[in-house]
């Protein structure tokens, strides 16, 4: 059942100053403790004064009222909504539809990453002098290289730094054009102006892929200025996400797949689209066409189970996936002999 409790914070006469963000935190966890540590790397964001913090508890195994009590009392509000399962970008709208009317800035944090204590220090330096979006480098679940590095797609070099800042870059290049081609911008290190874009919101029909690339699309379609941070300001965790437990051969996988080729027709039956982002996004579904049939007679060969209902579900969405099956058995019967 759905249902919102506050626990205020144990200074009532504190005097909020400058401008109010909300921390919008999806929660879905199986393993106690790993919502306490992402709040506590947001209690110990410096120099900031207003803040909230909206955790969604999109029917957690481990309540989210248990994590928040466990920690005892808190040096911002947190206000915890519970409601049936959504999926992540689900569960960020309702954050979304509850912040407060005096919220100026929204920032995202999912509940199994941690931010670094500069974070929001950081987007508010780049958002006051005028930007709408900011994003930094994060470190990503099991990687040793930060996120911007490994892809090599953001070479601060190559952009302006803001407000005579070293590590704070107006993003100078094509962000749509970035966004489809090769998307670096991770979930949690993510802030925006939402008093000025009031009305974005993630796609509830996309749990497992997309949902949030389509929000940035969003963004940078109404002209949304981004900036970014190059130092690495967020660490992903391990915890129940949407990547893990979707390793090849899993039902979550197949279910990623899925997701994405709908992403894709998204982009192409919606979106403003050059000859070139055409052609990366076809070939992009031709891929994901291949890996949906590859998935599908791994896991028939290995007796493991399968949702005929999503598979039935994609071939209606997806009736060409049908020719990829010929030449994928073939090859498979040519190596093994």
């Amino acid at each position: 059942m759905d249902g919102e409790a506050r626990i205020p914070p144990p200074d009532t006469s504190l005097h909020w100053l400058g401008d109010m963000i909300s921390v919008v935190i999806p929660y879905f966890q199986r393993e106690r403790g790993i919502l306490a540590r992402a709040l506590q790397s947001v209690f110990a964001s410096q120099d900031i004064d207003q803040l909230d913090v909206i955790v969604v508890d999109d029917a957690s195994p481990i309540p989210a009222r248990e994590e928040v009590e466990a920690i005892g009392s808190t040096c911002f509000p947190v206000t915890i909504i519970e409601q049936a399962n959504r999926g992540p970008g689900g569960a960020r709208n309702t954050g979304l539809d509850k912040v407060s009317r005096d919220t100026e800035y929204v920032a995202f944090l999912d509940s199994d990453d941690e931010w670094s204590p500069l974070h929001l220090k950081n987007a508010l330096t780049a958002l006051r002098v005028g930007y709408d979006v900011y994003f930094a480098d994060h470190l990503q679940l099991g990687a040793e290289t930060s996120a911007f590095r490994r892809a090599n797609r953001i070479v601060p070099a190559d952009h302006t730094p803001i407000a005579g800042q070293d590590n704070l870059y107006a993003y100078g290049g094509d962000m749509f054009d970035q966004i489809i081609s090769g998307n670096v911008i991770g979930t949690p290190t993510v802030v925006f102006n939402k008093r000025k874009y009031p009305d974005v919101r993630f796609r509830n029909d996309l749990k497992m892929a997309g949902e949030d690339y389509l929000f940035w699309l969003g963004l940078a379609l109404r002209g949304a200025r981004f900036a970014f941070g190059s130092a690495t300001e967020v660490v992903c965790g391990k915890g129940v996400n949407v990547f893990a437990g979707s390793g090849w051969g899993t039902e979550n996988h197949a279910r990623r797949i899925v997701d994405e080729l709908a992403f894709r027709r998204l982009l192409l039956a919606e979106y403003p689209l050059l000859d070139h982002q055409k052609s990366n996004v076809v070939a992009g579904i031709s891929s994901l066409r291949d890996a949906l049939v590859r998935d599908f007679f791994h896991r028939l060969s290995e007796r493991k189970n399968i949702d005929w209902r999503l598979i039935f579900s994609a071939l209606r969405q997806e009736p060409w996936v049908i020719s990829r099956v010929l030449p994928i058995v073939a090859t498979k019967l040519l190596g093994k002999r």
